[in-house]
């Protein structure tokens, strides 16, 4: 068995593979402990994967060590793909691991996924399966806490999944301007996309992507943990 483990600014996520298979997905609260040999244990694992967009804790560095194949993604990692992006050093893991599961699901395409996290990232593959990058953009919740945070009377809302066009109160106009503003944002980035590349698949996950995409207007494949999908893919490479 595979273990990937995505290690977010706030989640950890692991998925267990069987090849290529995702037999079982477990999900923490960075401010939670969980019993990681027990994982390992309990499911044979045999080679490990890591991401993380934070400092990895020192209670999973160790605990890898116990399977002899471990491998934490960065930028000397071999991929399965041609990396184009100038500032490889500077790239997020998450995207590396969300254009290897967009490869390996549909290679030779032309793919662009769109992930929903604490950013809202566009990844773009060709069908050459070069990644030639994207954009970066703010994620709901961040566009929500910069609107209280820079204003004196903007209260702080939570998400939901409803949006229109007309609010009648100020927590809907915010949740109003942050999900239904940022579904034509991401409609007008993808029909930018569409007018150089017809011939596209477009891929939307992440955190995020149920409150986005009944918003959307273009045809979309919602696929959830692809992030993890990406990184066994990246595992199975390297193996």
């Amino acid at each position: 068995m595979n273990l990937a483990i995505d290690i977010g600014n706030t989640r950890t996520k692991m998925g267990i593979f069987e090849q290529h298979e995702l037999k079982h997905v477990f999900t923490f609260d960075n401010d939670t402990t969980f019993d990681l040999p027990n994982i390992i244990q309990e499911n044979a694992v045999q080679k490990i994967i890591i991401s993380s967009t934070i400092t990895i804790p020192d209670f999973i560095l160790q605990t890898i060590k116990l399977v002899s194949k471990n491998l934490i993604l960065d930028e000397h990692t071999q991929l399965p793909f041609s990396n184009k992006y100038s500032t490889q050093d500077t790239l997020g893991k998450d995207r590396l691991a969300l254009v290897a599961a967009a490869q390996a699901t549909y290679p030779n395409q032309h793919n662009l996924v769109i992930g929903c996290g604490t950013c809202i990232t566009f990844n773009f593959i060709n069908n050459k399966n070069e990644f030639l990058g994207g954009s970066i953009h703010p994620g709901l919740r961040m566009r929500i806490k910069a609107m209280h945070h820079f204003t004196g009377k903007l209260p702080l809302v939570e998400l939901q999944q409803e949006a229109t066009l007309i609010g009648n109160s100020t927590q809907t106009n915010i949740i109003n301007g942050v999900l239904y503003g940022t579904s034509k944002e991401i409609d007008g980035m993808i029909d930018d996309y569409l007018v150089k590349f017809p011939e596209m698949n477009i891929i939307l996950t992440g955190g995020d992507a149920n409150l986005l995409v009944y918003q959307l207007k273009n045809q979309i494949f919602a696929i959830p943990n692809f992030t993890l999908i990406g990184l066994n893919h990246i595992l199975e490479y390297n193996a």
